[in-house]
């Protein structure tokens, strides 16, 4: 039949061939993806300060006083901390990005839980899940950023984290201004299809770096013999104790300006506004304070300023310097996590950044609840003092393990630029764990792949 002898023929297409059509798909660039894991913190701090300015209706929703309130949030933290430990393994297998992608979805939708839930029991399995996705998306987001930190060969996760802080105020803000005229329920379902709106943004760069972008440190040459778990631990600590003020804060603060100085809903909303625009300010100059600063100073001064900021806000019976003390504890506390976070990463790639973030996560999300049950023993202006005291603990930690500053040779290459900036100004806050100067540098630059030859 000669007719049929004109109609196309179909080609099959070879597994082999299709395969190696889709490894040409060019990955996005440094600033596409750049852009994406920035809008993944803003979206991450907008969902979280949306909570927080709403925490004091859903307690008063469900009947929750100040400890049954600290046994929910408990279970936001155990949801939180239970998935992070799982997170750097996923981000290992399947790729940072490909994760990241998947927190973001799943943030935004648990976003709508807390106000859907009519009773405590209810509101515990809500905050649960909620904790799961916010600690799945914190390790990813971590991971992606530590990622194009390497790539474009200067600290820049101070700046990300910023972006978590005015995502903060961004969401506390408005958080405050629709509390009178729209209900739980709306205010989060409203955050919910926002951040999926988000998420649907971001979605194809952060699935697109794939695995690729950056080598876990086990893979990467001289990461397989050592992991530095010690100091990815104290790292987590110093983190950890200057965290449990941004977490009490962000579910305290709030319900501190209401209960103790009769702040109206909006303006009880604007102190966290105030703690979260403080914060993204300092975290947008962190690399230039560090390096006019140093790093000693630039912690152990954060962490008192933070603590006395604290002090004042209990204190005092003025609402202007209790907002005053928000901001002094935002200005403090800036940049003490993403430093310690952006050098375990470093350290210990994906699964580092897990580890040190779960450690310095059990602050920022253990320290809520731990405040609501002190605030029913001692009072909540007491509880909340407590964060002078974490901060002070950081600040002598910090002393403690400090070193004596070693100055390096002006760098010449981008890999020495790259340890010069992100790595030497940190090595004094690890070198008593055991790691002189020397080893830490040459860790550190195997750690770092040597840059392509021309």
């Amino acid at each position: 039949m000669p007719a049929l002898s004109l109609l196309p023929r179909a080609r099959v297409p070879v597994p082999g061939r299709v395969r190696s059509a889709a490894t040409r798909v060019p990955p996005p660039s440094v600033a596409r993806l750049r852009a994406a894991v920035t809008a993944l913190f803003v979206l991450d701090g907008a969902v979280f300060g949306s909570w927080a300015a709403r925490v004091p209706d859903v307690a008063a929703h469900v009947g929750a006083g100040h400890s049954t309130l600290g046994i929910a949030l408990l279970c936001l933290s155990l949801g939180a901390l239970v998935c992070m430990r799982f997170t750097g393994a996923w981000c290992a297998r399947f790729g940072a990005g490909p994760v990241s992608a998947a927190g973001a979805v799943a943030v935004s939708a648990a976003a709508l839980l807390p106000g859907l839930v009519s009773s405590v029991t209810a509101l515990c399995v809500a905050l649960f899940a909620f904790g799961a996705a916010t600690g799945m998306v914190n390790v990813a987001a971590n991971a992606v950023g530590v990622q194009v930190e390497a790539s474009v060969g200067r600290p820049i996760l101070s700046g990300l984290h910023a972006g978590f802080s005015l995502g903060g105020l961004a969401g506390a803000l408005v958080g405050g201004a629709v509390s009178s005229v729209l209900g739980v329920a709306g205010h989060l379902a409203l955050v919910a299809a926002a951040g999926l709106f988000v998420s649907a943004w971001a979605l194809p760069a952060l699935v697109g770096a794939g695995r690729g972008a950056a080598p876990d440190a086990a893979t990467r040459p001289g990461g397989a013999t050592r992991r530095p778990t010690a100091v990815l631990v104290v790292l987590g600590a110093i983190a950890g104790c200057t965290a449990f003020g941004e977490g009490a804060l962000t579910d305290w603060g709030a319900l501190l300006l209401r209960e103790h100085l009769g702040a109206p809903a909006a303006v009880a909303a604007a102190g966290y506004a105030g703690f979260s625009l403080a914060m993204a300010c300092g975290r947008l100059a962190g690399s230039r304070l560090l390096q006019a600063m140093g790093e000693r100073r630039l912690l152990v001064g954060g962490a008192l300023l933070a603590a006395a900021g604290a002090v004042a806000a209990v204190t005092t019976s003025s609402l202007a310097v209790a907002l005053a003390g928000f901001v002094l504890v935002g200005l403090g506390l800036a940049n003490v996590f993403p430093l310690a976070i952006g050098r375990a990463g470093l350290l210990g790639g994906a699964r580092g950044i897990a580890l040190a973030t779960t450690v310095g996560y059990t602050g920022l999300l253990g320290g809520p609840p731990a405040i609501g049950l002190l605030a029913d023993a001692a009072g909540l202006p007491v509880a909340v003092g407590s964060v002078a005291v974490l901060a002070v603990v950081a600040a002598v930690l910090v002393l403690t393990v400090s070193g004596e500053r070693v100055r390096m040779p002006r760098p010449r290459t981008l890999l020495d630029r790259a340890v010069a900036t992100v790595g030497v100004r940190l090595q004094p806050v690890v070198s008593g764990f055991g790691h002189g100067t020397g080893v830490y540098v040459r860790d550190l630059q195997a750690l770092i792949p040597e840059p392509p030859t021309r």
